[in-house]
């Protein structure tokens, strides 16, 4: 992390599943796994470095495309100060996809 402030990775490996997609028996197919989804957050989680995921993006269904930044140790603040930034800027609280597609 030396020399970056803020690297950015995707949330996911690819846009949202559908409900039930994580069915029994999808063990088989590993490109739509839970475990390949958590490939750019799980390096993370382990080690404990702070970040976050920011729903930046939509898909054409209304689904949100996050985007992760991380910090280094100790640099939350960092984190908060950017994300509050960015909401301002590209407000997501009142997005939600359409319940019935």
């Amino acid at each position: 992390m030396d020399g970056w402030d803020l690297p950015l990775t995707p949330t996911n490996a690819g846009p949202a599943p559908l409900v039930g997609e994580f069915a029994y028996g999808m063990e088989k197919r590993a490109e739509r796994t839970a475990a390949a989804f958590g490939l750019f957050t799980m390096p993370f989680s382990i080690s404990g470095q702070p970040a976050i995921s920011l729903p930046l993006h939509w898909t054409p269904a209304g689904l949100p495309i996050g985007v992760q930044a991380v910090a280094n140790y100790g640099r939350e603040d960092t984190l908060i100060r950017v994300a509050a930034q960015l909401e301002e800027t590209m407000p997501w609280k009142d997005r939600f996809p359409g319940l019935f597609g």
